[in-house]
């Protein structure tokens, strides 16, 4: 994953790494400009417990909740 200069955005993304990298996923840093965060997300296969991997939505109401927290400077995310 391509890192933030922005440390909070950073923190972030590295927290939300280790969640989709948990069920095979990844995270790929796109672009964090004019308040806006763009991420790519590849979600992973679990094929014994396919509830368990994350959607997009899920990924977005994840990482919109912590971005309050630690850069509440985001006002958008934009998940790809």
């Amino acid at each position: 994953m391509t890192q933030s200069t922005d440390a909070g955005v950073q923190t972030v993304l590295e927290n939300m790494e280790t969640i989709v990298a948990s069920e095979g996923g990844s995270l790929e840093f796109i672009s964090f400009e004019d308040a806006q965060l763009v991420v790519k997300y590849i979600k992973g296969v679990n094929e014994e417990c396919p509830e368990c991997v994350p959607d997009h939505t899920m990924v977005q109401m994840l990482m919109e909740s912590s971005l309050t927290i630690y850069a509440p400077h985001v006002s958008s995310v934009e998940l790809r």
